[in-house]
């Protein structure tokens, strides 16, 4: 690009700057906004239910012939499942990062159909159900009653009715739930003395609600075909389903031969109840009902809160009086308010580099120049980002901050080249600026080139790791292009219109003392690399040692993945002794809810007892507690992290030995799992020894609870729950005339409940069902007062058929990919990376597993095993590509080596930082070496490519490279202090989102910072080697 003509032509030059401005604002309010481009994999649930089944028949008669059919289906990369003896089954199928949701859906729900056959009746009459779903909770939404005006059941019934179905219908949610309530039933409660008292049994009950709560179509009167004659049509109707408990209540079950009528009402009470009744929900230990919003993971969270919060509000208009609904928790509040926090470090970085740069040319008609090429880089790049489909979030804002420094860099460079020719040869302006293109369009192009080089190779990456590094490095490299484009058209127009030949500069006193400190500086520097480049040997040992070092502290250095983020909430497992009722779950989830009501920092505390939420299903021993936090800045202006604030929680809830708390917080990506740490899955490979799995799982649980590396090591799952097992005689049920799916039937709608058929009420479809009275089901004793029919009709007692024995077995089952399984979840001790924890655990496995059990990783570990060994590959890839250009760049195999030499000059300093900062290695630190080793380069080729044109001159290679060290001395520091600065408030981040953000700021300032002066002495010595060697190749040629 021949940068004299836009000098000849500035108009263009400033338009071209102007409409790249332009569009790039526009593309601002067009942009969706999010906390992570899309790379949470998607999810697809399967749900079924089996009423009174328990976890092993769900297992062998739901799950096993669902998987079966599901497995191997397009793009999954896992699959979980789970079964309770609540009668629920789960199955998690999870597809590979980038795959469509809807596709996923729709090939998983054609393998679900294969298996519906397999299934029992009662589960296909229940249904299937097979949805994308997501982990992330987006919302949460109360209901409650200030007043104590409705129960809990009204405000059930009104959330599904008036303000679910809203909610489900909003673009972008996945998953509407509700806790602490259920959709009405018709509930019929057996009274099961008064039925064999009547020689009655539960499939009489059963037949007659089947019989006579039915829709009915009668048929028309004069449809065709019918005479000519006739002149009208009727609709024939009839009374078919019923509607009320009374109407219920009249269903006549038989009529004696005397004619005696036994209706409905007469053998049980009839009333209009709840579906289930194993979870409730509370609000700072107030009854409410909550209600969490789940998002697509494709979707756009805020856009989501945006619309669930309008429609709320109209919702809340027609509201009775007595009802309120508010949201208590908002995730999108973190987004916003890291997006916010990166937006402001986005403008204080812009103020200090305008700093640095006015501080080092000490004029405002040169300091302008390079500030701006600020917006029309950063605000062009959003443009771009709208073509390519990225959103604003947090990975591609990161690649603003440091573009912002870049992007002033070839800017600078040709403002200082243009004010030192016109002070070195007195040249006017114009003539400077043409000169000056002449002298440096080569280096600005190559310096360009070499960062875009080193981005391209992982462009193809897959994955979350290659997602975060494609989106990162296209927006750096956009914004470098962009750079470019305004350094060799705006800038020099520019600086021939606004420069001034007698212009003077460095009067204020400040200038005078930091010119006349920078210019000692200089002669330090000039006198010290002119001794330098006679020990080359010396200093070329040196920098192979320390390299070596450096890489080898580098290798060792304590891995992770994402850090960790304070996002303003956390979650509580509780889980009581095995059989513990649900009433008593629920005081003790209600003693803990006044505890952490009492901890400074907590803002709200909302509990569901009944659920267990690590394996999603219903557990009347287990709680589901949400503690939402109280503002970031109010906390950290009290000293009050999220850390500090759980162990705070974990110490005071020890006062409640009946239970154990598992506290942990959200993942640092929404939607993969719920909670941070790891998730270590143990198989057992025979996939039939729940017994062995069980004593495995303890000892591994109790081996990680004991390592002082490792906390919150916990397993969920409970293989010794006790139970009550029934042993039928088959034999003499037969004898006796008793047809066993006649007492099977009489188990289920005695002792579990039995779903019947529907209703309609409300403008919705309810359910029938039945089950004995809650006196009639107690305790085992009651078991021994219930009858089944014969044949004959007679009523034969229940224990004359089968002995009631104890059984100890699990609550709950899993599998994970077909396979028995259990799932251990835990954390890093303070200080330690989630990788380093992952390798604790699977010491210790190596060291306690048989050769009949695995291990697997699952949700946020599977995703960073996976990119486990993605980060020397994507280095060693963008060095390559670096050397490859520089190769053709420079017509030599050797001369690229004085610039690819100086990569690892910024493993010090990077390293340095972190370990101060007590920072891990984990992606953001990765993403920030891959951008050190660019800038890197990018200064080092400013020295070699000014050096390649002093020997091009007929100057030895010593020479030129001291006279290139010289002349580029001070644009150098100038652009590499301007980087630095524009990096620093990344550095020094607080509240939400700071740890991604120091993370990727001090890997930045800490290995600029020592590598530009590492590189100002040493890469004057690399060149001269390389250019000696390759004079002598070329002598004997010649």
């Amino acid at each position: 690009m021949n940068g004299n003509f836009f000098i000849e032509h500035p108009y263009l030059s400033m338009v071209i700057a102007i409409v790249i401005t332009l569009c790039g604002a526009i593309a601002i309010f067009m942009l969706p906004v999010s906390q992570y481009p899309n790379v949470t994999p998607p999810q697809v649930s399967i749900t079924a239910s089996y009423p009174g089944a328990d976890a092993q028949t769900l297992l062998q008669t739901v799950i096993e012939p669902i998987e079966e059919q599901v497995n191997g289906v397009e793009d999954m990369i896992y699959m979980s499942s789970n079964a309770s003896n609540s009668g629920s089954a789960n199955i998690t199928v999870t597809f590979a990062v980038g795959t469509d949701g809807q596709k996923n859906t729709q090939n998983t729900q054609s393998r679900v159909n294969w298996a519906l056959s397999q299934l029992p009746e009662a589960v296909q009459r229940e249904g299937v159900i097979v949805q994308e779903q997501s982990g992330n909770i987006l919302l949460a939404i109360t209901l409650d009653s200030p007043d104590g005006s409705y129960d809990s059941l009204f405000l059930s019934n009104y959330a599904a009715i008036n303000i679910v179905n809203e909610l489900k219908r909003i673009p972008g949610t996945s998953e509407v739930k509700l806790f602490g309530g259920s959709n009405y039933a018709m509930r019929f409660w057996l009274n099961n003395e008064k039925l064999a008292s009547l020689n009655l049994s539960v499939a009489d009950v059963i037949d007659a609600v089947k019989s006579q709560n039915m829709q009915v179509s009668a048929g028309a009167l004069g449809a065709a075909p019918v005479p000519r004659s006739e002149k009208f049509h009727y609709t024939v109707q009839t009374l078919g389903r019923l509607t009320s408990p009374e109407e219920f209540g009249n269903i006549m079950i038989r009529v004696t031969e005397d004619g005696a009528q036994v209706r409905l009402k007469d053998v049980a009470k009839i009333e209009m109840g709840a579906e289930t009744y194993d979870v409730s929900s509370t609000l700072n230990n107030r009854p409410s009902i909550m209600i969490l919003v789940y998002q697509r993971s494709s979707a756009n969270g805020i856009e989501i809160s945006k619309a669930c919060r309008a429609t709320l509000d109209r919702l809340a208009r027609q509201f009775p009086p007595g009802m309120a609904c508010e949201v208590k928790y908002d995730s999108t509040n973190f987004i916003r308010m890291s997006i916010r926090d990166v937006v402001q470090t986005l403008v204080i970085a812009i103020l200090l580099v305008a700093g640095v740069v006015y501080l080092f040319l000490q004029s405002w008609r040169m300091a302008l120049v390079p500030v701006l090429a600020i917006p029309v880089s950063i605000v062009g790049t959003f443009a771009a980002m709208k073509l390519l489909g990225f959103s604003i979030n947090l990975v591609t804002l990161f690649g603003l901050i440091l573009a912002i420094g870049i992007v002033v860099d070839d800017a600078i460079i040709v403002i200082e080249n243009v004010s030192r020719l016109m002070k070195e040869e007195k040249l006017s302006p114009r003539e400077a600026a043409e000169k000056s293109m002449r002298q440096i369009s080569g280096a600005i192009m190559a310096t360009t080139a070499v960062l875009l080089a080193m981005f391209v190779p992982i462009c193809f990456l897959g994955g979350i790791t290659g997602e975060l590094y494609r989106q990162f490095g296209v927006t750096i490299s956009v914004a470098v292009l962009l750079s470019a484009i305004n350094a060799l058209t705006l800038s020099p127009s520019l600086a021939a219109i606004l420069l001034k030949p007698d212009e003077t500069a460095g009067n204020f006193f400040l200038f005078r003392r930091f010119n006349s400190g920078f210019a000692k500086f200089g002669n330090f520097y000039n006198a010290t690399i002119a001794k330098a480049v006679r020990f080359p040997a010396v200093i070329l040992t040196a920098y192979a040692f320390l390299s070596l070092l450096f890489i080898g502290l580098y290798l060792i250095m304590p891995a992770g993945f994402i850090p960790p983020e304070d996002q303003g909430v956390f979650f509580a497992n509780v889980q009581l002794p095995s059989n513990t009722s649900h009433a008593l779950t629920d005081q003790v989830a209600g003693k803990a809810t006044d505890i952490l009501n009492g901890i400074p920092g907590v803002k709200t505390v909302m509990y569901a007892s009944g659920f267990n939420v690590l394996n999603m299903n219903p557990a009347a021993n287990n709680a589901f507690m949400l503690v939402v936090l109280d503002d970031w800045s109010s906390r950290l202006k009290k000293g009050l992290p999220i850390e500090k604030i759980t162990e705070n929680a974990r110490r005071r809830l020890m006062v409640l030995p009946e239970a154990f708390f598992m506290l942990f917080e959200p993942p640092p990506i929404p939607g993969i799992g719920m909670a941070g740490g790891f998730n270590f899955v143990l198989e057992d490979l025979s996939g039939t020894n729940v017994e062995e799995l069980r004593r495995y799982t303890d000892i591994m649980v109790g081996a990680g609870f004991m390592n002082p590396l490792l906390r919150n090591v916990f397993c969920s799952w409970n293989a010794a729950t006790s139970s009550v097992y029934l042993e039928i005689d088959r034999e003499k049920a037969l004898q006796l005339g008793v047809n066993l799916n006649g007492l099977y039937t009489m188990l289920e709608g005695s002792l579990g409940f039995l779903y019947i058929n529907d209703f309609n009420r409300f403008g919705q479809v309810y359910k029938t069902e039945v089950q004995s009275a809650e006196q009639a089901r107690d305790t085992v004793e009651k078991i021994k007062r219930l009858y089944v029919a014969n044949r004959q009709g007679e009523m034969v007692p229940l224990p004359s058929l089968v002995k009631i024995r104890s059984r100890v077995g699990p609550e709950t089952l899993g599998r994970y990919n077909m396979r028995l399984a259990a799932q251990i979840q835990g954390a890093p001790a303070p200080g330690l990376s989630s990788k380093q924890a992952m390798e604790v655990m699977e010491a210790i496995a190596a060291k306690v597993l048989p050769p009949t059990m695995q291990y697997e990783w699952s949700e946020m570990s599977y995703q960073e095993q996976q990119a486990g060994n993605q980060a020397p590959v994507v280095f060693g890839l963008a060095i390559l590509f670096i050397f490859l250009f520089l190769t053709a760049l420079y017509g030599s195999w050797l001369l690229p080596l004085s610039v690819i030499m100086v990569i690892p000059l910024v493993m010090p300093g990077a390293l340095g930082l972190l370990h101060l900062a007590g920072i891990s290695n984990n992606i953001y630190t990765q993403i920030g070496l891959i951008l050190l080793f660019a800038m890197a380069c990018k200064t080092a080729i400013l020295i070699v490519d000014f050096a390649k044109q002093q020997h091009s001159e007929n100057r030895n290679a010593e020479d030129a490279a001291l006279s290139a060290a010289k002349l580029r001395f001070r644009a150098i520091l100038m652009t590499s202090l301007a980087f630095i600065f524009g990096t620093l408030p990344l550095a020094c981040a607080t509240g939400p989102g700071a740890g991604s953000q120091r993370s990727i700021g001090c890997s930045v300032v800490g290995g600029m910072s020592i590598a530009v002066i590492t590189i100002l002495f040493l890469s004057p010595i690399f060149y001269m080697v390389c250019q000696k060697l390759l004079d002598k190749r070329k002598k004997p040629r010649n």
